[in-house]
């Protein structure tokens, strides 16, 4: 087994290095903000559309390190993602945040995707966590409002996955098909309850507290399969599942940040019972873990189709899921997935010729992808694996 010292003291380094690729490559300082796609050798596409989540969780990332290495230095560029997402983002009209705006600042996509206004919440939240600045928690809690009035489902529960520009029922949906009936998606409701929760360590609201014990009820009782612990992706808005697939690395990122929002609540008898379900949504996850060490993709239970890409996003959160079942266990063998979720990734994803990790990794270990930044390839996934892992490995 790796030593524990040394993998802590190797992981707090990743994350100064990928913080200073993104302080290095990221800012864009013609259009302002940061660049919305950067590719393998590090030539930025200028002209790229800029996402709602890319910003927010850039905000997220270096609002994050600033706290966790009480360097100051990180809030500058915090700052930067901040303004930007307030000037050019905000709907200063309807409330919440553009999905997309082009290379000038301009709206391209002003649909109110709830992925989106969830990782404004995020991004907002830390940020105010790290300054106190008020306008900050202001704009969060506003997002908060708009999805809570306009997107909540009060009969059913939980979260209509989007509305148009000025809230109203719209078809134009982005993480699910809205033709096939998918209203509410496994993804966006993860990332409302890792918003709300973050929200609620700044704001102890009880109305925001009814709303996570609400996402957390969601979970137990419409996503997660109480035979296989694996979670549904697609639902409508009846809760009736609409296509299946098996997503380890949503699944193993779910376990840790379900036991994450349990906690904050401060209900015993509630974190014991969802304890309970994350331990048993890390094992049916851990399915997914070749003997490499990397984590698959997906898998289709209808066709028996794996696919065996190793994503940046999903290998962080595999390295924290296993280790939070390991820290709720005491089992080694999930001590030891995690170690080596780190070892694959220190192996094969980490770019040491040009900086940071490499959006994927194919069964034979060959890279797969083009870009370092873009909508989804973020700081945020690694980053935020570093810090947890750091402080998981603090004794």
């Amino acid at each position: 087994m790796s030593d524990l010292r040394t993998v802590r003291q190797e992981l707090s380094q990743e994350l100064k290095d990928i913080l200073a690729y993104w302080q290095k490559y990221g800012p864009d300082p013609v259009g302002g903000g940061y660049y919305g796609q950067v590719d393998y050798k590090n030539f930025p596409k200028t002209d790229a559309p800029k996402g709602i989540v890319l910003n927010s969780r850039i905000v997220w990332t270096f609002a994050a390190a600033a706290r966790h290495t009480q360097h100051d230095e990180y809030l500058t560029y915090a700052e930067r993602a901040y303004k930007y997402i307030d000037r050019f983002f905000r709907d200063k009209q309807n409330g919440g945040v553009y999905w997309l705006v082009d290379y000038k600042g301009e709206p391209l996509q002003p649909v109110k995707h709830l992925y989106g206004q969830s990782f404004a919440i995020y991004g907002l939240s830390e940020y105010y966590r790290a300054t106190k600045h008020e306008p900050a928690l202001a704009f969060a809690r506003e997002i908060y409002d708009r999805m809570v009035r306009h997107a909540w489902d009060s009969a059913k529960g939980g979260f209509i996955d989007a509305r148009a520009r000025d809230w109203s029922p719209t078809d134009d949906f982005v993480m699910s098909n809205r033709a096939n009936g998918e209203t509410k998606t496994m993804n966006t409701h993860l990332h409302i309850l890792e918003a709300f929760t973050n929200l609620y360590r700044a704001w102890p609201d009880p109305g925001l507290n009814r709303q996570i014990r609400g996402l957390i009820d969601v979970f137990l009782n419409h996503i997660i399969d109480p035979k296989t612990y694996r979670m549904h992706l697609f639902l409508d808005d009846n809760w009736k599942i609409r296509r299946t697939a098996v997503s380890y690395g949503h699944d193993i990122e779910a376990s840790w940040l379900l036991a994450e929002a349990a906690e904050v609540l401060h209900d015993e008898a509630l974190l014991k019972k969802v304890k309970n379900v994350c331990i048993r949504m890390a094992r049916a996850a851990a399915t997914g873990v070749e003997s490499d060490g990397g984590m698959n993709y997906e898998y289709d239970p209808k066709t028996g189709h794996v696919n065996r890409e190793r994503s940046w996003w999903v290998m962080s959160e595999a390295m924290v899921g296993f280790m939070n079942a390991y820290q709720l266990t005491k089992e080694k063998q999930f001590l030891d997935k995690s170690l080596k979720s780190w070892e694959f990734i220190r192996k094969y994803m980490l770019d040491t010729k040009n900086g940071e990790w490499f959006s994927g990794i194919d069964e034979k270990h060959n890279v797969l992808g083009s870009v370092k930044i873009s909508m989804w390839k973020c700081p945020y996934h690694n980053g935020r694996a570093c810090i947890e892992m750091v402080d998981r490995l603090t004794t």
